[in-house]
């Protein structure tokens, strides 16, 4: 961990301000989501969603991705030597791992993801996809669940389970879109049961009941993992649970509706209604009210190099809000609102990426 005195921040109010108006111009949907937020952790959320998404544009956007890689390793050396590059994302996450004492084997394991994403790597069975599920989001879960105060391993467990969760929703909804790439995410074991020969699709990607087969077990998977979520989110502060089920719901139902679309992923883009979100975002704030005490037990066997070095348990740490900074948190019907924003304008940012990737490799 930096050595860096915790009474000087690295970030100045300029840097935050900079990484804020990075996230409002680039990723508004982070900058709604971050109003439901209370300020304690508005601040670092926003230092560590600045450094992942700059992280992330450099992998998908630049011209050279594998030099990219190398500096983004340059850089996260220095912030955990508490010397982070003249960059306000950098210092800005530099105080967000020294407040909350973020392991480095986090975003460590992120920056891996990249790089196997850099080498179009494909996934020869179901745990193998589960590893790079954890590497790419189940690293951010926790490391969320970290600014929020949390510090019990079982809640950072199962914050990882809803980062897997999530990714594998995006893997089943994107198949066509990623085989038009000339990615493959979907398990080789898992394709060559249905009698699909991986390669062959991929150069010919089709839909039919085979498919359909493999991704209705990448959507159940994901299902396990969103309930095992579900008791994680539950036990939150009070003050980050209405966001945190609202995109577990969100996410979740991107699966539900296309098992309504038959499992066909490869000819069209599944999308939630947005009168279904409104449905689904207001049950959640109501049943983000409700808290349970008790969190299973158990980490995914692909994340135990995370948190081996983590203590088993510990306490879940309260936030601490003023009744003024509490009277200055939106009612719910405009957490509602601005989280329906949240997700149409992620959707929005996807397909402009998706787009500019696929012409980019003269698709």
């Amino acid at each position: 961990m930096p050595t860096h005195s915790t009474d000087k921040p690295f970030a100045s109010l300029a840097d935050v301000a900079a990484c804020r108006a990075m996230l409002r111009g680039g990723s508004r949907s982070f900058f709604a989501a971050s109003l439901v937020l209370p300020r304690s952790v508005r601040e670092p959320a926003t230092g560590l969603y600045a450094f992942c998404r700059m992280a992330d544009d450099a992998i998908d956007h630049g011209t050279d991705r594998e030099r990219a890689l190398l500096g983004l390793r340059e850089r996260l050396e220095r912030i955990y030597r508490g010397d982070p590059q003249g960059i306000a994302a950098d210092r800005a996450f530099a105080d967000s791992v020294q407040r909350h004492a973020i392991p480095k084997s986090f975003p460590t394991a992120l920056l891996e993801g990249f790089e196997w994403d850099l080498g179009n790597r494909r996934y020869a069975n179901f745990s193998e996809l589960k590893a790079y599920a954890v590497r790419v989001a189940g690293t951010v879960g926790a490391m969320m669940a970290m600014v929020m105060n949390v510090r019990s391993a079982g809640l950072l467990a199962r914050a990882c389970d809803l980062g897997v969760a999530m990714q594998l929703t995006n893997i089943a909804r994107d198949v066509g879109e990623d085989a038009r790439l000339g990615r493959l995410y979907l398990p080789l074991d898992w394709l060559r049961a249905a009698s699909i020969d991986p390669e062959a699709w991929l150069a010919r990607p089709v839909f039919d009941e085979r498919v359909a087969a493999v991704v209705r077990r990448v959507l159940d998977a994901a299902d396990e993992l969103y309930e095992r979520a579900d008791l994680g989110i539950a036990n939150l502060p009070a003050a980050c649970r209405p966001g945190m089920h609202a995109a577990r719901l969100l996410y979740a139902e991107i699966g539900h509706e296309l098992r309504r679309r038959g499992m066909d992923s490869v000819n069209q883009r599944t999308v939630v209604p947005w009168q279904r979100k409104a449905r689904i975002l207001a049950d959640a704030m109501l049943a983000a009210r409700r808290a349970r005490v008790v969190v299973p037990d158990g980490t995914l066997e692909e994340a135990h190099f995370l948190f081996e070095h983590l203590p088993g348990s510990g306490p879940v740490l309260t936030l601490t809000e003023s009744p003024r900074e509490r009277a200055r948190w939106p009612r719910v019907e405009d957490r509602v609102v601005w989280l329906i924003d949240l997700f149409e304008r992620l959707e929005r940012r996807e397909r402009s990426a998706r787009r500019g990737l696929h012409e980019a490799v003269g698709g």
